[in-house]
């Protein structure tokens, strides 16, 4: 899919470029799947831009730098594109910080600010990109121990939920997208791809709540582990994302997190919020995915 899609953006540039005159402009915004410094440029799965083009994977150049700082992967950006006869390019990025208006995320975002503030020691704390991500250890849907450790050389996306949450475009839609995820990369799950849905509610989410929870989603254990625990446990595991949650009068409100760890246990994306799509999710672990081909090959180079 990834591949027809760079295709397409290869041939739809060739016939732009063919037509002399001046350079056309469009409005643009996607997710970040990899940053280049080095090259001065983006792989980024764009949305549709009316008019010109479908949602595809186009690798993108900066003719400034410096206009990549603070860019990483798993960011939501707006830019121009700019297609000149003979070449294209981007510019004036501006990072779409996640804003949510609903309840749920906008009050742990505030609550997380004030526990900052107040107490910041207490106030969980934020990975960067490349940060080694710690060992845990929690209980699946098929009461079984899983340890992330246990998936070393495989690629782990993770997510956060709770199984009676109100709100339909948040911990629905985020299930939804692992949904959509288990299904896109159906021969690589288990194998290179590992998924993980972590309950915000372990005192209601037992594994067996979380068992039914996932047959509502075709959740195959092979693949797709649901996840629950001690509340210190969860806690613990939140803090390193930076993800905030609490009871709020037989609720949670709690913050949106959906995590990508690479083959070596690191970082390589944590995205807040909902307003990518699963086609871009998906775009970007296999971004990840393919890193271990990269691997392999450059190490059978040297042998």
């Amino acid at each position: 899919m990834a591949m027809t899609r760079l295709l397409s953006l290869v041939v739809l540039l060739s016939s732009f470029g063919g037509a002399a005159g001046a350079a056309q402009i469009y409005a643009a915004r996607g997710l970040v799947l990899k940053v280049d410094s080095a090259r001065h440029s983006l792989l980024v799965s764009c949305e549709k831009v009316p008019g010109y083009m479908d949602a595809m994977i186009m690798p993108l150049t900066v003719r400034n730098s410096k206009e990549l700082e603070g860019i990483k992967p798993g960011t939501m950006i707006e830019f121009s594109l700019v297609v000149e006869d003979a070449a294209s390019y981007i510019e004036k990025i501006h990072i779409h910080p996640y804003e949510s208006i609903e309840q749920d995320p906008l009050a742990a975002r505030r609550l997380k600010l004030m526990a900052k503030i107040t107490d910041p020691a207490s106030a969980p704390n934020e990975m960067k990109i490349g940060d080694h991500v710690s060992d845990f250890s929690l209980i699946d849907q098929n009461k079984q121990r899983v340890a992330l450790s246990q998936f070393s050389g495989k690629v782990v996306a993770l997510t956060f939920t709770y199984t009676h949450c109100a709100l339909p475009n948040f911990c629905f839609r985020i299930s939804n997208n692992f949904r959509q995820l288990q299904k896109r990369f159906a021969s690589r799950m288990g194998r290179e791809l590992v998924l993980l849905t972590i309950t915000f509610d372990p005192a209601h989410d037992t594994p067996d709540v979380m068992a039914k929870y996932g047959k509502i989603w075709n959740a195959d254990p092979k693949g797709w582990r649901l996840l629950s625990g001690p509340t210190p446990e969860v806690e613990k595991l939140c803090n390193q994302f930076g993800i905030s949650f609490w009871p709020d009068e037989g609720l949670m409100t709690h913050s949106l997190h959906t995590v990508v760890i690479d083959q070596n246990g690191n970082l390589a994306a944590d995205m807040e919020g909902n307003e990518f799509t699963a086609d871009q999710l998906g775009d970007l672990v296999q971004t990840v995915l393919t890193r271990r081909k990269v691997f392999s090959a450059r190490a059978g180079e040297h042998r």
